[in-house]
């Protein structure tokens, strides 16, 4: 009996039972064996956490709202520059005045047509309609600068952008082809989460931004996301594409690419400075072969921080150099539009809360409260006497304090 009795105790005593999953093991049981994983579990593993990490980059947060904001923005300020800057010669370089062309019978592109694009194609006969359309094409450039319905607004410009802009197709350029691309890419972008009417009318809802956008939040995040996406390929095959063009020329090898294009009438919109950068050689040759290597190099720059720094800046001074030597500013502004999508949101809030903090600290002050500050200067002490009144706990221990160091001094003396 006792030893019926000893032996259930020692097998109760060799049975461990696991608190966390509720199992119970034998000591008795042999120990398990540790062996290599097997490949098709690594691999399966790997596919999971990429396709996690994937999920979560594309469905998890809004990127870049504050680069696709500057985009927007930029967007709308180039087509309203070009309809400006070209709006006293709009007859002449768009509408019946170049009728010798031959583009108004028979035009060259196949837009004008196509019902849908064919708008300003139809009112080109018609001088007044002609000239409202283009008023009416500038106002809507300046509800997407605005931000204001952005998704309402942006289809119908670009509807319209494109029927004006194939009016005549020898004065456009590549710059026109880059700016109904990217803009049908903007499509799909959620470009008014700042610094924009619509972003400011969303913030009364108490769900922007963290949750607007109900059930369908996360295509709506997508769409965004992947619309970054086409925007970054698109202009690093640009970028790539125009490099690698350049490369192949032997006016590029050699290094006076540059100076050629300067020096003509249709481009050297300014002799002076044209003369000033061409006048030294080495410089021009930097300057040829520097493009080539910045453009080439500029997709395998924006993987590290500090290289896509130095990215940003080679590109934005070649387009600025393009814009005020060349004269091709909205190509220019269209390119610099959409490199700012490569620009952390992390750098765009530094800068806001810099130049927040720089406006309301330069801001003038008003009359009275100058005199304010002035009477307040003046009679400082007898403000916080004031003040002290109002709380005898914060003046008794303000009291207490200084007596304590007044009568800490000598004792260390």
């Amino acid at each position: 009996m006792n030893s019926d009795n000893t032996t259930r105790r020692d097998d109760r005593d060799a049975q461990v039972t696991d608190q966390r999953t509720g199992t119970t093991a034998s000591a008795q049981d042999p120990a398990p064996e540790f062996g290599l994983v097997p490949v098709t579990t690594l691999v399966r593993t790997k596919l999971a956490q990429g396709w996690n990490w994937l999920e979560e980059m594309l469905t998890g947060r809004y990127h870049a709202t504050y680069g696709l904001a500057v985009t927007r923005i930029l967007i709308g300020l180039t087509g309203l520059g070009l309809i400006l800057t070209n709006f006293s010669a709009r007859h002449y370089a768009f509408g019946v005045g170049s009728a010798w062309n031959g583009e108004i019978a028979e035009p060259k592109s196949d837009f004008p047509n196509i019902w849908l694009f064919s708008l300003f194609h139809r009112a080109v006969t018609v001088p007044p309609l002609f000239t409202a359309m283009m008023i009416g094409l500038a106002l809507l450039a300046i509800v997407i600068i605005l931000g204001w319905r952005t998704r309402i607004v942006l289809p119908f410009y670009l509807v319209l952008w494109v029927s004006f802009i194939e009016l005549n197709d020898g004065a456009g350029d590549q710059g026109d082809n880059a700016y109904r691309m990217f803009m049908i890419a903007l499509l799909f972008a959620d470009t008014t989460r700042r610094w924009s009417l619509d972003a400011r009318r969303r913030a009364r809802n108490p769900e922007f931004p963290d949750n607007d956008g109900g059930q369908w939040r996360w295509a709506l995040i997508m769409a965004n996301n992947l619309a970054i996406v086409v925007l970054a390929f698109q202009v690093c095959a640009i970028y790539m594409s125009g490099g690698l063009y350049k490369a192949g020329g032997e006016a590029w090898q050699h290094g006076f690419a540059v100076y050629n294009p300067l020096h003509t009438q249709q481009f050297g919109t300014w002799p002076v400075l044209s003369d000033l950068m061409t006048a030294w050689g080495p410089m021009v040759v930097a300057i040829s072969w520097g493009s080539i290597l910045f453009q080439c190099a500029f997709p395998f720059m924006l993987f590290n921080r500090y290289t896509r720094i130095i990215a940003l800046l080679g590109i934005l001074s070649f387009h600025l150099g393009i814009a005020l030597l060349m004269g091709l500013p909205w190509f220019s502004l269209t390119m610099i539009a959409v490199d700012a999508i490569f620009i952390r949101d992390r750098s765009f809030a530094k800068v806001s809360a810099y130049l927040r903090h720089w406006w309301t600290s330069s801001a003038p002050r008003d009359a009275g409260g100058a005199s304010g500050a002035s009477a307040g200067g003046r009679g400082g002490s007898a403000g916080r006497v004031a003040g002290g009144r109002g709380s005898k706990d914060t003046v008794a221990k303000a009291g207490g304090s200084a007596k304590s160091k007044a009568s800490a001094g000598p004792r260390k003396k």
